[in-house]
């Protein structure tokens, strides 16, 4: 059941059985449906996600009440709210199922207990982490440094999973354009 989140941990560190025993009393595996939010604008995220099948964005409602992708997480992914899990307060972001989605859940206060009973786990939060945020820096790279056709094209080629399971809105969103632009690309009329 929980077999894809313990091979993900153990491509970056060792546990032991008892560890794997302890961390396996904690986890809550979730389902939740497409559409539906596990984080709306203004709770408290308490909750990390490790994605287990499924497809979940983080996304927030503009100022002109438009929906703006920040970011997808896909099998063997982490996502949460960092901000408000790690500062207790309300949420600027909403996380939403793509697909039907199934989740291993781990809870703030028992995530960090189990941070202390097993040292090596903070190793591979830390790891996780940091490629996560090499991700986010370069996204905003390619959002700073290349025109938005530029930009599909390099999504297309490097990311081909999300081309075929995500509405093309919401790619069109997470690539910062309009869905009527992103047609026009995909017709070649640009």
């Amino acid at each position: 059941m929980y077999k894809p989140l313990f091979d993900h941990i153990e491509k970056f560190i060792h546990l032991e059985p008892s560890d794997i025993d302890k961390l396996e009393s904690c986890l809550e595996l979730s389902k939740i449906k497409k559409k539906e939010h596990v984080l709306k604008e203004g709770q408290v995220c308490n909750t990390i996600y490790f994605i287990v099948k499924g497809c979940l964005r983080q996304y927030i409602i503009n100022s002109k009440g438009v929906e703006q992708t920040l970011q997808f997480g896909i099998e063997n992914w982490w996502i949460t709210d960092y901000l408000s899990y790690h500062n207790h307060v309300p949420s600027s972001f909403y996380l939403q199922a793509v697909e039907n989605t199934e989740v291993i859940a781990i809870d703030k206060t028992v995530l960090e207990a189990l941070l202390i009973e097993i040292p090596s786990l903070e190793r591979y939060f830390r790891i996780v982490s940091q490629k996560s945020f090499g991700a986010m820096q370069m996204r905003i790279k390619f959002l700073f440094t290349m025109s938005a056709e530029e930009r599909y094209h390099h999504f297309n080629d490097h990311f081909p999973e999300f081309v075929q399971r995500v509405p093309q809105y919401m790619i069109a969103s997470y690539l910062d354009f309009s869905a009527e632009f992103m047609s026009k690309i995909r017709a070649g009329k640009i």
